[in-house]
């Protein structure tokens, strides 16, 4: 028992010595043997070099999705137009939101045919105990019954209603034209969220590149100063740090894989999958940043362009239509009616043959209010209608003001993430310059690899998030809805 934990307190004994080091000390490291064998020294201080290449994060945007840990299988090629056109196929709210636009299509068939002659069939069967069967109660139309067998047609024709029934069929127009603005308005918000997702993946990829290239980094370093501790050119204090060093991008690659999984995971939900899908995302070249636009034409380019905005317009209109259609309600309905039929068997009483045409004249006198009352309700809710647009068209010129800011400020982020990263590319390949004569100590150096990865960090986010915020202003102000009307399926 004894043996075992003097063995446990030789293993930790470094790695606590170097933990209080970094708290209580910047300059710890042994200086290095100046008689030590010059071949040995020679050959492991080639590697600074090899260290710096891996360190810089490449500037070109990565071109694949690399390989995810899960799930097995072969990935599928996927760039960003291709994943609009399979989320605008595949997401269940995509198409639910057609269905319903079909649906607001047909009721307004159902109210435009109260214009159009209403035609039916009948057919008839009567037998009476006898030929002076009378029906001396229940009703007060002529109570005589006749054995017959007869068949015939009727129609009738709305002459006028006094533009009842052509408000509502108008009504029910603009609540189709709504239910179209209301998928375009769901179409754009799918592409939103497949950009989100696609640029999200593309950025948890660059970030798990600059965790994989922090991990090789620590880790060469941790051989090579292990290589000059067992020939006591550096202190076994450097092969601590090192360790502790390589132990700490380890978990950030661990965090960036896991990370880079659950991008995954999204951008297959956002494009209709139902279970996770590998995909190698191709990556088109950046277009040249432009510079800010003005802020007011943006707005005024929303108001315009934004379906959700159209989509109130239109239920504000139909409010209205149904009002007027209620206020109509009071006056005379005139319609047009006619029969005509054949009777083959029949009593001698009867002739063989009918028709029969007339006017028939509806005028409701009184209801105990009830026009009125359901009038002034619809009034009323077409008031609301309209305040709901007037508080959406706050709302969008709110969005498009947060999103501008968003996306100006995404964009001097990145530029000073980019100096920020030449600058600490700098910083550690001076610093690794000082180590190796043996001016600095680990302590130094280690702080400037972590400087390096946070730059390089950094810079890998804000590379995509000004992809992500040029997104989200196209969506605010109706362009990228635009995109999805054009790519609808239906």
């Amino acid at each position: 028992m004894l043996q075992r934990e003097s063995d446990t307190m030789k293993r930790n004994f470094p790695a606590a010595l170097g933990a209080f080091a970094l708290v209580m000390a910047t300059n710890a490291a042994a200086a290095p043997d100046q008689e030590a064998d010059a071949a040995i020294r020679a050959r492991l201080l080639t590697a600074p070099a090899d260290v710096a290449r891996m360190t810089v994060l490449a500037q070109a945007p990565a071109t694949g999705a690399g390989q995810p840990t899960t799930p097995a299988g072969p990935s599928q090629r996927l760039t960003l137009e291709e994943a609009h056109a399979i989320a605008l196929k595949n997401h269940p709210g995509v198409v639910a939101a057609d269905y319903r636009a079909l649906a607001a299509g047909e009721v307004y068939k159902e109210a435009r045919a109260g214009l159009l002659p209403q035609v039916s069939l009948y057919g008839s069967f009567a037998r009476a105990d006898s030929a002076n069967t009378r029906i001396l109660a229940g009703g007060l139309n002529n109570p005589s019954v006749y054995n017959r067998a007869a068949f015939g047609a009727g129609a009738s024709q709305l002459i006028t209603d006094f533009g009842r029934t052509r408000n509502l069929a108008a009504s029910a127009k603009l609540q189709a034209n709504a239910e179209d603005q209301n998928a375009q308005a769901t179409r754009g918000q799918v592409l939103l969220e497949v950009d989100r997702s696609f640029f999200g993946v593309l950025q948890a990829q660059a970030l798990q590149n600059v965790a994989q290239q922090t991990v090789d980094t620590r880790q060469l370093l941790l051989d090579r100063v292990t290589v000059l501790a067992e020939n006591k050119l550096k202190s076994e204090l450097d092969v601590s740090f090192a360790r502790v060093a390589l132990e700490q991008s380890k978990l950030l690659l661990q965090s960036a894989r896991n990370d880079f999984d659950s991008a995954l995971a999204s951008l297959s939900a956002v494009l209709g999958y139902d279970t996770q899908q590998r995909f190698d995302l191709v990556e088109a070249a950046p277009a040249p940043a432009a510079s800010a636009r003005d802020l007011d034409p943006l707005i005024d380019e929303a108001l315009r362009n934004r379906p959700e905005l159209e989509s109130l317009r239109n239920q504000r209109d139909a409010a209205l239509r149904v009002a007027r259609s209620l206020r109509d309600a009071r006056f005379p309905t005139i319609s047009a009616v006619i029969a005509s039929g054949d009777a083959p068997s029949h009593d001698v009483r009867l002739p063989d043959t009918y028709t029969a045409g007339g006017l028939q004249l509806s005028v409701p006198l009184f209801a105990g209010g009830f026009y009125e009352a359901r009038q002034h309700e619809a009034e009323y809710r077409a008031r609301v209608a309209g305040e709901a647009l007037r508080a959406f068209e706050d709302d969008v010129t709110r969005d498009v003001r947060i999103a501008w800011l968003n996306l100006n400020s995404s964009r001097e982020r990145f530029r000073t993430t980019q100096q920020l990263s030449r600058y600490a590319n700098d910083a550690y390949q001076l610093a690794e310059a000082r180590y190796k004569a043996g001016s600095s100590s680990i302590v130094e150096l280690s702080q400037a690899q972590l400087e390096l990865t946070s730059a390089q960090i950094g810079e890998a986010g804000a590379q995509y998030d000004v992809r992500i915020q040029e997104s989200a202003l196209n969506f605010q102000i109706g362009e990228l809805t635009g995109a999805a009307g054009s790519a609808s399926t239906r």
